[in-house]
């Protein structure tokens, strides 16, 4: 049909679709600017770690050890570090070519880890053994283990590397590790079966998950003493359904965000008075969180939904969720 034959309200319609088109092109171009990246996966059933780009678009997977948990990058994000429960190593990972190029031998169902500041040893709970053990991750072996309570699993080093606080699920203590005696200092009573860590307020507190009271607790670093606790609440579930495990704060730190587990649910929490905000539903077992570094997206890997849930911080919504593989663990994001 040509020009001249169509009617004047077919033409302003198809005026109108195509200043639509431009006008949605301009609006998505500076959203796709925003979000740039890689995120990983890793997959404790498929023994992958899965590639997805920054808007949850699914790129490649990595052949890993056998159950890939907790993963970390060096300092230039040049290599993932990825923890392998049920192969007992820990993964080297290469980002550029996407290529498992090594393994470091671990202990009995290796779980979290951490890295020392200067990037030359890892520290990991074995879950197994009871004990933190520490790596060198030049030579590949091991340096030396700090027994600790039944089912060791969050490790977090201290900035100047002269600590480490580890979670232990059985006795309900965060453990305070002296790295240079190679032994527990102190014992901090949290709440029940404590998980994770995530640092705030620069380093001056310490918040601890603990699954099975649906509670955060608030450490003094200072002096090691629980400055606070924060309790969770989901409308229509019960408190026994509400099992907080994962968490990480917004790049500005003043907004911490915790999963909250069976709840299936993940909330924030304002760090400066402690009060829980706005909650977002995701999907079945809501664990491992990580944050895109522009603050905008939040990333959470729903373990018995075998998905991952992408939100909008700023509007806490769901916008996305997207098949990651078989029992999601952790995420990564690399900008």
């Amino acid at each position: 049909m040509t020009r001249s034959a169509l009617s004047a309200p077919a033409a302003q319609g198809l005026r109108a679709l195509a200043w639509a088109a431009v006008l949605g092109c301009a609006l998505a171009a500076p959203v796709a600017a925003l979000a740039q990246g890689k995120v990983y996966v890793s997959s404790e059933k498929d023994n992958k770690i899965h590639v997805f780009d920054a808007l949850g678009e699914r790129l490649s997977a990595i052949d890993t050890c056998e159950r890939p948990r907790h993963m970390m990058f060096n300092a230039n994000r040049s290599q993932i570090y990825v923890c392998c429960g049920d192969s007992n190593q820990l993964g080297l990972v290469d980002t550029a070519t996407g290529k498992m190029t090594g393994t470091v031998p671990l202990g009995d169902s290796p779980e979290m880890f951490d890295l020392s500041p200067d990037g030359k040893t890892v520290y990991v709970s074995i879950e197994d053994e009871n004990v933190m053990a520490a790596y060198d991750l030049a030579t590949r072996k091991p340096l030396f283990e700090v027994k600790t309570g039944g089912e060791p699993e969050g490790v977090l080093v201290t900035a100047d590397g002269k600590f480490a606080y580890v979670t232990s699920e059985v006795a309900n203590v965060v453990h305070v590790i002296d790295l240079a005696q190679k032994k527990v200092l102190k014992n901090i009573k949290v709440g029940k079966r404590p998980r994770r860590f995530v640092l705030a307020e620069g380093g001056a507190e310490l918040w601890v998950t603990n699954e099975l009271d649906a509670t955060v607790s608030v450490v003094n670093t200072k002096d090691h003493s629980v400055k606070a606790t924060i309790k969770f609440a989901v409308q229509g579930l019960r408190e026994a359904d509400i099992t907080p495990v994962g968490m990480t704060l917004s790049p500005d730190g003043k907004t911490m965000w915790v999963g909250l587990g069976r709840a299936n649910h993940v909330a924030e929490v304002d760090v400066a008075s402690k009060k829980v905000g706005r909650q977002v539903l995701v999907g079945k077992r809501a664990w491992g969180l990580t944050m895109h570094p522009d603050g905008k997206t939040l990333y959470v890997t729903n373990g018995l939904s075998d998905d991952m849930t992408l939100i909008d911080t700023a509007g806490a919504k769901a916008v996305r969720t997207v098949a990651v593989g078989r029992v999601p663990h952790s995420v990564l994001v690399q900008p």
